[in-house]
């Protein structure tokens, strides 16, 4: 009796080990790794459904309690047909003020900051990955944009442009291209923000694109040499596909911190004069619009949900060998 009792056990234990010694390596990964999303994913998910819930009810203005009565998704309909425009600081959007409307300011800003932060952040990564003297001194004179702190970057294009001490400002408004009060223009204001930004973060492009060129085996353009390819050609044939999942990856990161912009334009100019998505929900909080804050929040998260999800397509073709 005891001896079957043991080979139970026995069984019992060995099935399980069994199940994990079955599993590929990628699906071994991903149970380790499940306690780590687990806990992530309730981090991640918990103020998401928090906030949705907030967003199903009505503001209320007075009283103890933060949200008003439930109205289901009535602040969506009213958010995004204009009608919740009147009761926010700035409205959401309004194709009459596209550069005081959160959600364009957000997307001009995005679409500019990242295209130019992928264009000189690979062109720097393409000068870093050359064998060059002085190469240690130019990395770091690339990087150190990047150290600076958010504000410390604001307080510096906030100082330039400002009309009795920035030095910019005379020269700039001479040439025709801003005016003798910059920071308090919305579109000059958006120019000085997204300078600021490229200024910053080109550096965070070039390194991980840099990562991405110094991954590609050199052997291939010793192939490519023999075979008497141009440098054109091999950049086309070899360094852009194999560069490319390390420069979509740079970029998926740059646009979720682009749509998240709020402290940039609050050093640099104001959510007032530069309104995004950001400084939206925290002007409608800060106004206890506690609902319209969070409905104002949830549409951004699923914004950048949306973009995420293209970028992760875009990842998969490239990844595959459909490219662009």
């Amino acid at each position: 009796m005891a001896t079957e009792t043991g080979q139970r056990r026995s069984a019992s234990l060995t099935s399980p080990r069994r199940w994990v010694e079955s599993l590929s390596d990628t699906q071994f990964a991903y149970l380790l790794l499940t306690p780590c999303l687990l806990v992530f994913g309730v981090i991640a998910f918990w103020p998401l459904a928090r906030t949705f819930q907030m967003s199903l009810h009505a503001d209320l203005l007075y009283g103890a309690e933060r949200i008003g009565p439930f109205v289901g998704f009535e602040n969506y309909v009213e958010l995004l047909t204009g009608e919740r425009n009147a009761a926010l600081p700035r409205p959401f959007f309004d194709p009459s003020q596209l550069f005081t409307s959160a959600l364009t300011v957000t997307i001009i800003f995005t679409v500019v900051s990242v295209f130019f932060e992928t264009l000189l952040g690979f062109g720097q990564a393409l000068i870093l990955n050359q064998e060059f003297r002085g190469r240690r001194w130019a990395r770091v004179a690339i990087i150190l944009p990047w150290a600076v702190p958010i504000v410390i970057q604001g307080m510096i294009f906030f100082l330039l442009f400002q009309p009795t001490i920035g030095f910019l400002v005379e020269p700039l408004q001479q040439l025709g291209i801003f005016s003798s009060t910059p920071q308090a223009n919305s579109v000059e204001s958006l120019i000085i923000v997204i300078v600021a930004d490229v200024w910053k973060t080109s550096a965070f492009m070039a390194l991980i694109i840099l990562a991405g060129l110094q991954s590609i085996d050199r052997s291939l353009y010793d192939v490519a040499d023999v075979a008497g390819a141009s440098k054109f050609e091999r950049f086309k044939t070899i360094t852009l596909p194999l560069v490319l999942p390390s420069v979509l990856v740079a970029m998926l990161f740059r646009t979720i911190g682009a749509m998240r912009v709020f402290g940039l334009i609050e050093t640099v100019s104001s959510c007032s004069t530069v309104p995004s998505l950001s400084c939206l929900v925290v002007q409608a909080f800060s106004s206890s619009r506690y609902a319209s804050a969070a409905t104002v929040a949830f549409v951004t998260a699923a914004i950048i949900g949306i973009v995420v999800s293209v970028y992760i397509v875009k990842f998969a073709d490239v990844e595959g060998g459909g490219g662009f």
